[in-house]
């Protein structure tokens, strides 16, 4: 069971991912509101991109927020089932694992909140390295086993 240890922070960074969707609509429908949008009268095909402009930014970084939880991670997922089945995911593997969706979480929550772009840059840096780190490990473990 050690192996698949690794799966456990990928189903938390799944959880995580559905917390902000449910922020991201929490805050975006009653900006619709206040801002006079009315979704009944949108046009065939209309995305939120058209409206985007219309609503404070706020609101919008955590759409953004969720798109990028939609983007990186998606490798994430890939590389921890890589390691769990190839009987990989424990130790430094899972700590990696953990640490990748705990800079996540914390990135998330400062996007959709503060926003300071530098800080934001720190924060996705460290957590793309952590991912390089599995990355690395899961085509050690398949090609040199």
């Amino acid at each position: 069971m050690e192996a698949v240890t690794v799966l456990a922070p990928a189903a938390v960074l799944v959880l995580w991912s559905l917390v902000m969707l449910m922020w991201m609509t929490a805050t975006r429908f009653p900006a619709f509101t206040r801002a006079g949008i009315k979704l009944s009268e949108a046009q065939p095909g209309a995305r939120y991109v058209d409206v985007e402009s219309m609503l404070p930014a706020s609101v919008n970084w955590k759409s953004h927020n969720y798109t990028h939880l939609m983007e990186q991670p998606t490798i994430f997922y890939a590389v921890v089932v890589i390691l769990a089945l190839v009987g990989e995911g424990s130790g430094v593997n899972a700590a990696f694992a953990w640490a990748y969706v705990a800079i996540r979480v914390v990135h998330s929550i400062w996007q959709a909140t503060v926003n300071i772009i530098s800080v934001r840059v720190i924060l996705f840096t460290l957590s793309t390295l952590c991912l390089w780190v599995l990355a690395i490990n899961a085509v050690r473990a398949t090609l040199f086993g």
